[in-house]
């Protein structure tokens, strides 16, 4: 699995990258927002990797937040890496969260690739999580563990809608503790 790169870049596009490290040339899909702050030659990024049966497609940022941010709206039905890229073009990490929190799917709706249903979908499943791309490591571990502790109290039968609103409540930073402190409210 690729997870970084750091080389040379032979050739540019606004959304494509080649890269070359150590003499073998890496394709490599950026965003927009990625792709304006790369000013020299020289490039480290964080990738993701997909592989598919018929592709193996890398994914760079050179932000850590939006590789997050990326990774997270892939895991969503009917998302794939056009539309997140797309995503992560159009908006931040820090207003991506915006528009989550405030449930904005009109502006969701300006993304290439996302109608209403889409920005609908995405907006429910990610309700209730914190893409918080002010603080460094805070935000990112928090909206880690709201989203492994969501998975892991749906996978015990809660309903979707009432694990996000119990998570809202809790004020516990990690999953465990999450996962503990919701189960107590959920009981009562």
């Amino acid at each position: 699995m690729i997870v970084g790169l750091i080389g040379k870049i032979v050739k540019k596009d606004p959304t494509l990258l080649n890269i070359n490290v150590n003499g073998l040339i890496y394709e490599v899909f950026v965003s927009l927002n990625c792709s304006s702050k790369i000013i020299n030659d020289d490039v480290q990024l964080e990738i993701t990797q997909i592989i598919r049966e018929d592709s193996q497609t890398l994914y760079g940022f050179l932000d850590p937040n939006e590789k997050k941010l990326f990774d997270t709206v892939i895991k969503i039905n009917g998302v794939g890496p056009k539309v997140a890229l797309a995503i992560c073009s159009t908006f931040t990490p820090a207003s991506f969260s915006q528009i989550v929190n405030d449930n904005d799917i009109s502006m969701l709706k300006r993304v290439p690739g996302i109608g209403p249903k889409g920005a609908s979908r995405i907006l429910v499943e990610l309700s209730g999580f914190i893409i918080d791309a002010d603080s460094e490591d805070g935000g990112d571990t928090s909206m880690a563990a709201s989203f492994e502790a969501a998975l892991a109290l749906e996978s015990l039968g809660f309903k979707k809608d009432m694990v996000s609103k119990i998570l809202k409540t809790c004020v516990s930073t990690n999953t465990s503790d999450l996962v503990k402190e919701a189960l107590k409210k959920l009981q009562k």
